[in-house]
């Protein structure tokens, strides 16, 4: 587990453990992202897709995780593929790692084909104007850093439509098309026997089949527990990797990724009949002591995690016990009723946990009313984080602030390479 030095007071009379303790103390939360866990995730899926290639998806900063840290570390442990949102998503993923495959999620826009081939990434057409002007990019230049067409099978979100994708046939049996990957995305994934997954199967089978030589792509990370018909040649798991069910009528074969700690900032004693937070819709039913955390809805703990008179909200582990909160969540902080502990088994300064020692992603998920998806994407940029495993050293992340906030680099010219890299095959 590293830290950046430049944050920590050194004193040859500190160890490692105290000096970075000193480091923690100016933030309120420290969020730790477990890199081998993820790596552990990922060798899961790929052995439970085999003989399908694992991709992965680190879309949403690795949903909340870090991009660059999780390519690293899954590059590193041969995951060879990676799918993005954004073109500066993968900007700063390809800094990170210059060999693996990159996908756009995105599309293609007229004008930004230069800004994929500086960074050699491909796009994932899912519509006909798309295609038209990624042509004309790569016959005006000269490119053939290939790209992705997505079909939509059912999602009618995203891609072709299945008759759209039906007219390119001849232009992809020509040969000479770019075209690296054919994919489409499950609507139900996570409904076993949901007989929407069974139709979209045999719609994007169809097609793809008539894509000659094209690897193909269906599952997400749900869609590879569907079975081997699913897995094509290609499966691009997302959520899983950290640590949320993607099997959610049975048990989590994931493990956890992510934990997360808060400050107790304050402790304090209130009557019985006395009221606690905004609107005071908490009421103390017995003489009661509070812990105050330095935590909000601002760093991602949703406010829909409150609790009122009639309605137990979300908990957090205290000493090694689970504490309801009480009363509203606000922006900065929560109260939690510590009455049961142990005295001074809380106290100014501790840290208790938020998500992590059995409170798991997708617990938090159903007292925030959302899934997991949301809970890791909306983690907060005012905690430290850490990361640990991956063998990869990181540094203790400062959160962003209005001045260091990451900000999108400005494009960079616009020129054609003198080489364009050779197609994959």
């Amino acid at each position: 587990m590293a830290s950046d030095p430049k944050m920590i007071p050194q004193s040859g009379l500190l160890s490692a453990e105290a000096n970075q303790a000193a480091a923690l103390a100016t933030f309120g939360g420290v969020l730790t992202v477990d890199l081998d866990a993820i790596i552990a995730n990922w060798r899961k899926l790929e052995k439970t897709a085999v003989p399908a290639e694992c991709s992965a998806v680190i879309k949403a900063d690795a949903y909340g995780c870090g991009a660059e840290q999780v390519a690293r570390a899954l590059n590193k442990a041969g995951c060879k593929t990676f799918f993005v949102a954004t073109i500066e998503e993968a900007r700063k993923v390809r800094a990170a790692v210059p060999e693996p495959t990159i996908y756009v999620l995105g599309g293609y826009f007229q004008n930004t084909g230069e800004h994929y081939a500086q960074i050699n990434c491909r796009p994932v057409i899912g519509d006909l104007n798309e295609l038209a002007e990624w042509d004309v990019f790569c016959r005006r230049t000269g490119w053939n850093g290939g790209a992705a067409i997505h079909i939509d099978s059912g999602m009618n979100r995203l891609g072709l439509t299945l008759a759209e994708a039906q007219a390119i046939i001849p232009r992809i049996n020509a040969g000479d098309h770019g075209i690296t990957l054919v994919m489409s995305h499950l609507v139900s994934a996570e409904q076993l026997n949901n007989p929407v997954n069974a139709k979209q199967l045999a719609a994007f089978r169809s097609i793809a089949s008539e894509f000659s030589g094209v690897p193909a792509a269906l599952a997400n990370s749900s869609g590879i527990f569907l079975g081997a018909p699913f897995q094509f040649d290609l499966v691009r798991p997302g959520a899983a990797l950290y640590g949320v069910n993607p099997t959610p009528e049975a048990d989590n074969p994931m493990q956890p990724v992510v934990d997360l700690k808060a400050r107790i900032v304050q402790t304090r004693n209130v009557e019985r009949g006395e009221s606690v937070g905004y609107g005071g819709t908490w009421t103390a039913r017995r003489p009661t002591k509070l812990a105050i955390i330095a935590v909000g809805y601002a760093d991602g703990y949703f406010r829909a995690a409150s609790s009122n008179d009639g309605t137990r909200g979300a908990e957090v582990i205290v000493a090694g016990k689970r504490c309801p909160v009480a009363g509203r969540v606000s922006m900065d902080l929560i109260a939690i009723d510590i009455t049961d502990l142990p005295p001074n088994a809380a106290r100014r300064g501790h840290m208790v946990t938020l998500l992590g020692d059995g409170i798991t992603v997708d617990e938090l998920a159903h007292h925030f009313g959302t899934i997991g998806y949301e809970v890791l994407t909306s983690l907060g940029r005012r905690y430290a984080r850490i990361y640990k495993g991956g063998n990869v050293v990181e540094p203790l992340a400062k959160p962003a602030s209005a001045s260091t906030a990451e900000q999108p680099p400005s494009p960079p010219p616009v020129e054609q390479p003198a080489n364009p890299p050779p197609r994959p095959s």
